[in-house]
């Protein structure tokens, strides 16, 4: 999947100056949204080395165009079942400051979406114990939620527990 179609398609849909666009994947039934800003590349599932002694939501790594990447399981990170690789599985490379580029595992990639600023709720009052992955969520038109991702847990090196 190109990624700078999909950013150019949204580009086009943007029409006010306060909107966000996000790639909307999904774990299991759930719908996530990942910020398009910190993605540069979607690919296929492919063939993940593992790498010994590494905590389980880090499934190992890829070469991916002769940059080696590591790759973490959303699944696992966020405390869900253990990863299905079907035929719509995507690896997302995402782009960190941090910890330069990584591969997220996703379920599915459904579509890219333009949300304005009034369509997107923080969820500072609904932070559970623990870990929260979720750091706003965004209502669309139709009336289904879209739980936005927070980059910056997924990326932590920090176990998910």
């Amino acid at each position: 999947m190109d990624i700078n179609s999909l950013k150019n398609n949204a580009d086009q849909k943007k029409e006010s100056v306060g909107t966000s666009q996000y790639i909307v994947v999904t774990l299991g039934k759930e719908q996530y949204g990942i910020d398009i800003r910190f993605i540069d590349n979607i690919v296929r599932m492919q063939r993940i080395t593992r790498v010994p002694k590494m905590p389980p939501y880090l499934v190992g790594i890829i070469n991916l165009r002769g940059e080696v990447l590591p790759v973490v399981s959303l699944r696992l990170k966020m405390g869900l079942e253990k990863d299905v690789y079907e035929k719509a599985t995507r690896i997302i490379i995402l782009k960190t400051e941090q910890e330069g580029n990584m591969g997220v595992i996703v379920d599915e990639v459904k579509e890219v979406v333009t949300l304005e600023e009034t369509q997107v709720d923080s969820v500072d009052d609904l932070r559970i114990e623990g870990k929260n992955y979720v750091c706003n969520v965004g209502k669309r038109e139709n009336g289904d939620l879209i739980s936005i991702l927070d980059l910056s847990m997924i990326t932590l090196e920090d176990s998910a527990g």
